[in-house]
């Protein structure tokens, strides 16, 4: 069974630092950013959203945590901000990660599964996210849990 429970201070801190390694690796994929200055745009961007930490308001931080034969494991960690809008309150999924050794084990759609009842909890209507085109798992796990392309921007390199 899937739970997602409240991050500890311990866990946020190695979170944030993989995160904004992560992102800007990402972003250099994209080609978005330069190599150069990707660690620091992403460390700029990620406190953008969540600039106090785990007590940021509107902030939610979870472990994801796999109760199995009476041991819990922490496999990935999960990231969404509330934010009202004229239509009503949106759940923005900043950051899904399973760690390697458990994917590809239907976590993933497990964790989308519970993560629409904390959105729910937190007064959410929506769910919204963004995905980067290179990351076709992120794409599928989207897809096979409901969601639908409501934007898509490309590029061409010359």
């Amino acid at each position: 069974m899937i739970s997602l429970i409240p991050m500890s201070p311990e866990q946020f801190e190695r979170f944030e630092q993989w995160l904004i390694k992560d992102f800007a690796e990402d972003k250099i994929k994209a080609g978005a950013w330069t190599a150069e200055e990707a660690l620091q745009r992403s460390q700029e961007s990620i406190r953008k959203f969540i600039p106090l930490g785990l007590t940021t308001p509107d902030a939610y931080l979870y472990a994801i945590v796999l109760s199995e034969d009476s041991k819990e494991l922490h496999i990935g960690n999960l990231w969404f901000n509330i934010t009202q809008h004229t239509w009503g309150a949106e759940a923005f999924l900043l950051e899904i990660t399973i760690f390697e050794q458990y994917r590809g084990k239907g976590y993933g759609k497990q964790t989308m599964a519970v993560l629409d009842e904390k959105a729910r909890r937190a007064g959410a209507s929506r769910i919204g996210l963004h995905v980067f085109g290179h990351n076709e798992r992120a794409l599928h796990l989207y897809k096979s849990a409901g969601y639908a392309v409501t934007d898509i921007q490309m590029s061409k390199e010359l």
